[in-house]
């Protein structure tokens, strides 16, 4: 997958209200058989990089064979798709189908934008992964399906770890620890690169926590810093951090932390399987040093959480062609071609009995065993503005690193948070 891709489904953005539009009573194909489909177009927004040449060819084939009508793919870019989106849904003729980041999912349900899909769960998503599922539910309805997922792993240096001695890789995080610690002793290298505000990583320690950074008091929404599960996510983050000399002020991209494992005396960093290939861009020689294992949990049986960045399909409430839409899903999302797109981009897939399609795929076997413990930011319109730089919570990050209890980092950022939760969509 593209970089840019799997950097910008982690980022959830600003939305500004649509007006809703609801789907034409007259539907084009509503409880019609496939003759009625003929001669209509069905047209699909589609992110850069998201759908492979084969896997677009083959699905529309598949889609005319069955349904006698025409599928059209329109590539989109990520700079700028939230405003385009928004725009489009309050259109009278938007685009049928649309490809939205999932926690973006949300902020265009509760504009009325989006159709409801809870019949289509019902047929098709029995066996969607509830993590992964999660997005695509806003007030109790399935206004989006499943699309494909990715989540953060541990990248490490084999010849570094060689060099200290350590066979294998860790199943817990105390043993990961342990072998960070190790490193440190019998080696030159720093152990692990974790820049203080690595905010991904830590959200994905949050949800391995059991913990919600948001609550609700009345009406409204406001932070949950506080929560002593938060607490003990940072707590958990501060431990790693303890075996890193990077900048406690700086997220992973400043700079970015894979340009740094490049140089080949690091030990290990955390990030997406696609900081790989930065690494080997920026020295071609790392490559064959470049291993990767699943963030290790408390225990063997269960991985770290992750934050889930992904894409969810959703059906605009605006299109004509609402029930075509859904034999497009049905198609897209059936385990052909949701098993095919997760073999070719190495993504994971909407139900855990697809994913034999990773074998062979470092990465992707590395990032599976983690998706079904995963989450992702809170999914409610009003989260969006709480990530705008500067983002509290990296400065929450930062304070705790920098010696201050949680409680009292949580406390000193708690009112921007919700002065950000307040701000209108």
């Amino acid at each position: 997958m593209k970089r840019k891709l799997i950097a910008a489904i982690g980022v959830a953005g600003m939305l500004v209200s649509i007006a809703a539009c609801g789907g034409d009573s007259e539907d084009d194909g509503k409880k019609a058989g496939p003759e009625s489909f003929k001669g209509q177009t069905l047209t699909v927004w589609a992110m850069d990089g998201s759908t492979p040449a084969k896997w677009t060819k083959d699905l529309q084939a598949a889609f005319e064979k069955k349904t006698g009508a025409k599928l059209k793919f329109e590539t989109q870019k990520w700079d700028g798709i939230q405003q385009k989106i928004t725009t489009a849904l309050s259109e009278s003729t938007p685009p049928d189908v649309i490809e939205v980041g999932n926690t973006q999912t949300p902020a265009y349900a509760a504009t009325g934008g989006l159709a409801d899909l809870s019949d289509l769960k019902k047929e098709i998503g029995s066996e969607w992964t509830e993590s992964v599922s999660k997005s695509s539910v806003y007030e109790g309805k399935q206004y989006a399906a499943p699309w494909y997922f990715a989540n953060r792993v541990v990248l490490y240096n084999k010849k570094i770890w060689a060099d200290a001695g350590i066979k294998g890789t860790p199943k817990t995080r105390d043993e990961f620890l342990k072998d960070l610690a190790t490193i440190d002793k019998k080696t030159d290298a720093e152990p692990i690169y974790l820049p203080g505000q690595n905010w991904y990583f830590f959200d994905g320690l949050t949800i391995g926590q059991g913990a919600d950074l948001v609550k609700k008091e009345g009406d409204k929404y406001v932070s949950n810093l506080a929560d002593p599960k938060v607490s003990a996510a940072m707590e958990i983050y501060k431990k790693y951090a303890a075996h890193s000399k990077a900048p406690k002020d700086k997220d992973e991209a400043t700079p970015q932390q894979a340009e740094v494992f490049a140089k080949g005396k690091t030990g290990a960093f955390i990030g997406m399987g696609w900081e790989a290939g930065t690494a080997v861009a920026a020295n071609k020689k790392i490559e064959k040093d470049i291993g990767y294992f699943t963030i290790p949990g408390e225990t063997a049986d269960k991985p770290e959480g992750v934050f889930l960045g992904g894409s969810n399909f959703a059906v605009a409430a605006g299109s004509k062609k609402q029930e075509l839409a859904k034999e497009f899903l049905k198609l897209a999302l059936g385990d052909k071609f949701e098993g095919a797109l997760a073999k070719e981009n190495g993504v994971i897939p909407n139900k855990k009995s697809l994913e034999t399609n990773l074998k062979g795929n470092e990465v992707a076997e590395a990032a599976a065993p983690a998706a079904e413990f995963g989450g992702t930011t809170p999914l409610i319109p009003e989260w969006a503005a709480v990530e705008n730089t500067p983002n509290p919570i990296k400065n929450y990050m930062t304070s705790v690193l920098n010696g201050k209890s949680p409680a009292a980092a949580a406390k000193a950022v708690e009112a921007e948070i919700n002065k950000r939760l307040a701000q209108k969509n």
